[in-house]
């Protein structure tokens, strides 16, 4: 499988479409590697605008067919910004997870062991 060599990931398949060193909010999502995993995706619990997250932390849930998994946030920040449409038609994160799929949006305070998309190919291979 390969992974958008733009974005950044993490060990717990999250991706980041972020720059280190720019102040821009990063947009963050699921791997495909996890779509697939979970299955058919039939709920999203997503942080709050405003909530503050860390890094490495639980700020969501997914709910799919097969079971319920916990969303971690790749960074520490401020969430600007939820995809309401991801909220009212979960299955987005299956059928485009680095486009419509995405997740929310984060004022990044600070971001630490984020991976590149051949580390995280070396991360997901069986």
């Amino acid at each position: 499988m390969t992974y958008p060599e733009n974005l950044l990931y993490t060990p717990e398949h999250e991706w980041v479409d972020w720059t280190p060193g720019t102040q821009d909010p990063l947009t963050v999502g699921i791997t495909s590697y996890a779509a697939d995993s979970l299955g058919d995706i039939v709920f999203v619990q997503l942080p709050t605008v405003g909530e503050q997250v860390v890094s490495g932390k639980v700020c969501g849930e997914l709910e799919s067919t097969k079971s319920v998994s916990d969303l971690f946030s790749p960074v520490s920040g401020e969430i600007i910004a939820v995809n309401e449409a991801v909220v009212a038609d979960p299955a987005l994160v299956n059928s485009d997870p680095y486009g419509e799929g995405w997740l929310f949006k984060v004022k990044v305070e600070s971001a630490e062991g984020l991976l590149t998309a051949a580390k995280y190919a070396e991360l997901t291979q069986d």
